[in-house]
């Protein structure tokens, strides 16, 4: 792995001097736009709407649309001058528990690896937030953008996971949430009963993203010259009206695959 940050972190008077790494990569498969005829690459060009003539980069600025549809525009040294200073330091502001944090707040997930000469508080750091069960919140500058950050013991690792700001959360009133309709305690007795038997250990690897899985097939096939049939198709089950029916056909079933 390559490290994408290097820096410290700020724990009171103790300095850990760490490197940080993406703790995920995302499965995709990428395909090229091409011309249908002879499989040439396509090109995308800046034309200006008002003349319909391509447009040299130089010549070309930024601008914000406002609400009149006029736009202001900023250049290149404006925006410098705005960004926040890079950080060198993750300064842990202060330790709050993890279950305080809404699971709308989390958003990408970091791997903190200790320079050499930092082992030893860095293991400090990581028990003593196992034992509180503590996470510290802490504010560094990534990538030339400000991130509110959660500082977590993950294992044998220090867990960095940058969190929304609070701006960035939308609020839930604007949803249409049924408020006449009442939910009978049998309707939540066998619905909880539908849950424990539901209920299992979570094990992240058994789960795949088929679709990508399905495509790379889809490809391999074809550059062989075969010809893949589609997988079966899911059958669309009925509306179900009656909801106590539908849970007891539920459970009836889980038992039956349980069996």
């Amino acid at each position: 792995m390559k490290s994408i940050w290097k820096g410290a972190i700020s724990f009171g008077l103790v300095n850990i001097p760490v490197r940080l790494y993406s703790a995920t990569e995302r499965e995709t498969v990428s395909f090229n736009m091409l011309y249908k005829k002879d499989l040439s690459r396509i090109h995308f060009k800046r034309v200006a709407e008002s003349t319909g003539n391509e447009v040299p980069y130089d010549e070309i600025v930024k601008g914000y649309e406002l609400e009149d549809g006029q736009y202001v525009v900023v250049t290149d040294d404006e925006l410098k001058e705005a960004s926040p200073e890079k950080s060198s330091t993750i300064d842990i502001q202060e330790f709050v528990s993890e279950e305080e944090i809404s699971s709308l707040y989390f958003d990408t997930p970091y791997y903190l690896e200790p320079e050499k000469s930092a082992g030893k508080p860095y293991l400090l750091l990581r028990d003593a937030l196992t034992k509180s069960k503590k996470i510290g919140i802490s504010q560094f500058v990534l990538r030339n953008r400000e991130h509110l950050c959660a500082l977590k013991a993950q294992g044998d690792v220090l867990l960095l996971n940058t969190l929304r700001f609070a701006s960035e959360i939308r609020a839930a009133d604007e949803l249409t949430i049924p408020q006449k309709e009442k939910v009978t305690a049998n309707e939540v007795n066998l619905a909880t009963r539908l849950i424990e038997e539901l209920t299992g250990k979570f094990e992240p690897a058994k789960y795949h993203d088929t679709y990508s899985e399905e495509v790379k097939k889809l490809i391999e096939a074809k550059a062989k010259g075969q010809k893949r049939k589609a997988p079966p198709k899911k059958a669309a089950t009925g509306k179900v009206v009656d909801l106590m029916e539908a849970l007891q056909a539920s459970l009836k079933n889980t038992k039956k695959r349980a069996a």
